[in-house]
């Protein structure tokens, strides 16, 4: 028997410290979940970005690089309008 886990899931290279933890919805299968934040702070330190350089780096690059149906989930934290 398959379990959740064993479908294709895919990584953001540098960013292992980041992942939260595993998601799905209906019709999708398990992908990992990563703190948006944590990576934008580690581009700031690792690649001396400023937060604005590192948060549209982040928007772009990776969350804007569209990669099949095994692409991470990016948590933010949730604010109240």
């Amino acid at each position: 028997m398959e379990n959740a886990y064993s479908d294709q899931r895919l990584k953001v290279d540098g960013h292992d410290d980041a992942i939260i933890g595993m998601g799905n919805s209906f019709g999708r299968t398990s992908v990992l979940i990563y703190d948006s934040e944590k990576i934008i702070q580690t581009l700031i330190k690792r690649d001396s970005m400023t937060h604005e350089e590192a948060a549209e780096f982040f928007e772009y690059n990776i969350v804007g690089s569209y990669n099949g149906h095994g692409m991470p989930i990016f948590l933010h934290e949730y604010e109240e309008l």
